[in-house]
């Protein structure tokens, strides 16, 4: 006969707990059941679908989303590119059309002119194969798609050069975060590495680009943000750039407006320190 009291208890459907310790700390057996969550289980349970409406299709559609305050705010980069634990909500921060192909940044999807569904429609057309939502959680190489998708659109559309920026601003944050972790990964890629950092470049480079335009055409806000936040993130995009001067002429843009935000002077403050630095260390700055 077998020494195990609970064998057999299958039968009754209970095959789970067949090993119970009888004497057992429950504590202990309780850590023994539960499973070992992977770093796709903890991103997959800040996700939700979200129903949307496609505004150059009509057809209704649902994408994963992240859960609201379920991220946790790690650190901000120079650039303000915001860094969270066990995600990087730029994954998610595409909105695709599965039907039409139509994408967008979620600032950013929103009604069509006729004329801008038309041009889009027409682009989309030549050849946008329909698409599935993934059921898991989005890897790198998808969402880099997405944003892609959606700087095509934004081009076809006529977007304002705030709005192709703003594209390409979190394009290249997420790049940068996708190259992180192939940098921690327990297998480097180094090739997968300078061909990721050199996507982030590009991406960034444009939003700098992008930004400086719609400085001398647009009012504020622009893309949700107040002047002194613009003139801090060109700056930082300048730096990065190693536009020097660029970067210091906007500085001293923020530390001398009185209507800018302190927070916003203090970190200008800390860039000027950057530029500075790195002016004295550069032969031609």
């Amino acid at each position: 006969m077998d020494g195990n009291l609970f064998a057999g208890i299958g039968s009754m459907g209970l095959e789970g707990i067949s090993g119970l310790n009888l004497y057992g700390d429950a504590k202990d057996s309780e850590a023994a059941q539960e499973k070992v969550q992977t770093p796709e289980d903890i991103e997959r349970e800040m996700l939700f679908e979200k129903s949307y409406e496609c505004p150059c299709c009509f057809s209704t559609f649902k994408n994963h989303s992240l859960r609201t305050g379920k991220a946790k705010l790690a650190s901000v980069d120079l650039d303000l590119h915001q860094k969270f634990d066990n995600i990087e909500p730029l994954k998610y921060d595409v909105v695709s059309c599965p039907h039409c192909g139509f994408s967008a940044v979620t600032r950013f999807f929103t009604p069509m002119t006729p004329t801008q569904r038309k041009t889009t429609l027409q682009m989309l057309r030549q050849g946008y194969i329909p698409q599935d939502e993934p059921e898991g959680i989005y890897d790198y190489e998808y969402a880099v798609s997405r944003y892609k998708l959606a700087l095509a659109c934004d081009v076809a559309k006529n977007a304002k050069a705030s709005e192709k920026a703003y594209t390409c601003l979190r394009a290249g944050w997420m790049c940068r975060t996708y190259k992180e972790e192939l940098q921690h990964a327990a297998k480097p890629e180094p090739a997968k590495v300078v061909q990721v950092k050199l996507l982030e470049n590009e991406f960034l480079k444009n939003a700098y680009e992008g930004f400086i335009v719609a400085l001398g055409k647009e009012a504020f806000p622009m893309c949700g943000m107040d002047e002194g936040t613009v003139n801090y993130l060109i700056a930082a995009l300048a730096f990065e750039q190693g536009h020097y001067e660029m970067s210091s002429k906007m500085i001293s843009t923020i530390l001398s407006s009185s209507g800018a935000n302190p927070r916003m002077k203090e970190r200008a403050r800390d860039l000027k320190e950057e530029v500075l630095s790195a002016m004295k260390n550069c032969p031609n700055p």
